[in-house]
């Protein structure tokens, strides 16, 4: 009967095993157990630990069955030998023949040898290498579990020794793996900062080309739109793509300067060209020509005074060829609050003007001649007025002007500050202008005039009240957008009546006769003395059929006919003596 696969079993005296750890191979490491238990017999006395039972024995109590062991450390017994028994008759389940006086069976060694050789070979090689025996522990293994692999070492060789220290496991980091992490890290860093530089540039450099973009065409839109494009905003000639003068936008708005004082008016257009960016203050003599609404012939100066604003505005239309949005009325009182307003203004002056309050000759000028002189409400209104004795209504037209150019650089840019200005004069605006309307076109030009955008322009006029052909071009088209439109010379024949008869009502006599003959009257006032004889005057040969024609309308003599120099903006200039028989 062969011996079962059992290392707790033999006569030999073999030991069970207890797990002590792990080989080099992951296998478990057993050795033999402290605590020996006995083999096991079955015909051991009651008391003693044994497997299985005897069913013959006298009376013994049954022993418990042995617990479970996991790793198999305890002595395992043998199977039963079936059909095999004693000579007493009783059964022996491991078939030992230890009662049937057969020999002993040798326990099972998993690599083929017996207890007694492997102590002869353990003292063996301590004899000769003088090293302690391995423990049977390291070479034992749990039972039913293959014998260590032949790795072609001597079997009387000892196997190597390793120490804890040799082995680094990838969970201990050391030193080492710690720097090259960091280094890693620190690449990746800077990689990721490269690239994230290079991404700022790139949209950098998108946003750069974009700006630039839009700068060019804001810039390209702005001057198309202000004309000053080359080639589209030039007037000159030969550049068929000039933008027309009178395709241009303008706000054009006329005031008067009423001198309470002295008497007399000064008008002027302030114009504000949207278009080309550009303001224009245009001083309009006070002989201009103008067409009355009954188709008369009149004077600027007299259709002030006469037609009143909404009048002048109409006539003013008609001979510039312009659009006035409204009519601003300074008087000489809200001049000097203006100016005090805007805080004083600087002009460059051309003579000394007089203290008209000042009691003696002789006193220190008020306003004196030179450049960059600050003047005060009532020394800017001074000068607006001041002509002196031997000139030219115009010079005294051209101060008005620069005190308006003074107060326009000085006025506030803003629109709704300029309005409470205006509102603060306490004036009445006249319809259909408002003062809203007033101080956002003066704001405007302020702007203009800072930026020095803002020019005066004198409107060139003829003895005769008439526009030139430079006026046309260099004002009326350039700056006014319009076509110059003086009276009709074939229309009726103007002429001016003084009155020297020394009879008041002797002029409204004179124009209802006039009128019904056809022509145009127009008054020269009163004069200082009384004249004895009537005179009809003309300036050009042309006219002197409508003198004789005139003074037959009359009832003078045609002997009073004579040609010399007539009044303004009148063809015929006629003096009434007191030879003049009204119906005669």
């Amino acid at each position: 009967m062969n011996d079962r696969y059992d290392a707790g079993h033999g006569t030999d005296g073999a030991t069970p095993y207890e797990l002590v750890g792990y080989d080099e191979y992951g296998r478990p490491v057993y050795r033999q157990a402290t605590d020996q238990q006995q083999p096991y017999d079955p015909y051991r006395q009651q008391g003693q630990q044994g497997y299985g039972y005897d069913p013959y024995a006298a009376g013994g109590p049954q022993q418990p069955a042995p617990s479970y062991d996991p790793y198999g450390t305890a002595q395992q017994p043998q199977a039963p030998s079936y059909g095999s028994y004693d000579s007493y008759g009783s059964h022996d389940p491991y078939a030992t023949g230890a009662h049937q006086g057969g020999p002993a069976t040798a326990p099972y060694d998993p690599y083929g040898q017996t207890a007694h050789d492997r102590a002869a070979h353990d003292r063996a090689a301590h004899t000769v290498t003088g090293r302690q025996p391995r423990a049977a522990e390291q070479t034992a293994h749990i039972p039913q579990q293959a014998g260590p692999v032949d790795d072609g070492t001597a079997p009387d060789e000892p196997a190597p020794e390793y120490r804890t220290e040799q082995f680094a496991f990838v969970e201990e980091p050391d030193g080492d793996s710690e720097d090259v992490i960091d280094w890693l890290k620190f690449t990746e860093n800077r990689t990721e900062r490269r690239e994230e530089a290079r991404r700022r540039a790139r949209s950098r450099v998108v946003a750069l080309v974009v700006v630039l973009a839009l700068v060019a065409v804001g810039g390209v839109g702005y001057l198309w739109y202000a004309g000053k494009l080359p080639g589209l905003s030039d007037s000159g000639p030969g550049t068929g793509t000039t933008t027309a003068a009178g395709a241009q936008k303008r706000d054009v708005i006329v005031v008067h300067l009423h001198d309470t004082t002295n008497g007399g008016t000064a008008t002027a257009l302030l114009v504000d060209n949207t278009t080309t960016k550009q303001g224009t203050t245009v001083l309009l003599p006070n002989s201009l020509a103008l067409t009355a609404d009954d188709g008369t012939t009149t004077t600027l100066a007299k259709s002030v005074e006469d037609d009143g604003s909404e009048g002048t505005r109409t006539a003013l239309d008609s001979v510039l060829g312009t659009d006035i949005e409204g009519t601003w009325r300074l008087d000489t009182p809200f001049l000097l609050t203006l100016v005090d307003l805007v805080g004083n203004i600087e002009i460059d002056t051309d003579t000394d003007v007089p203290d008209p309050d000042a009691k003696k000759k002789g006193e220190a000028p008020l306003v004196r001649k030179g450049e960059g002189q600050t003047l005060s409400g009532k020394m800017a209104v001074a000068y607006a007025t001041h002509r002196a004795p031997g000139e030219s209504p115009n010079a005294q037209l051209e101060r008005f002007g620069q005190v308006m150019h003074g107060v326009l650089r000085k006025m506030t840019s803003d629109p709704d500050a300029a309005t409470t200005t205006i509102q603060t004069l306490g004036q009445i605006i006249e319809p259909p202008l408002t003062d809203k309307d007033l101080g956002s076109f003066l704001a405007r030009l302020s702007d203009l005039a800072k930026g020095g955008d803002h020019r005066t322009a004198l409107l060139p006029v003829q003895d005769d009240g008439t526009l030139t052909a430079q006026a046309s071009d260099s004002v009326v088209k350039d700056v006014l957008g319009g076509t110059a439109k003086s009276p009709d010379k074939d229309a009726a024949v103007s002429v001016s009546v003084r009155n020297a008869t020394g009879v008041k009502d002797r002029t409204e006599q004179a124009r209802v006769v006039l009128l019904n003959g056809g022509f145009t009257f127009m008054e020269a006032g009163t004069a200082a003395t009384v004249e004895t004889a009537s005179k009809v005057v003309y300036a050009n040969a042309a006219d002197k059929e409508n003198a004789t024609e005139v003074a037959k309308t009359l009832g003078l003599p045609t002997g009073s006919v004579t040609k010399g120099e007539t009044s303004a903006n009148a063809r015929v200039s006629v003096v009434l003596g007191q030879d003049y028989e009204p119906g005669s």
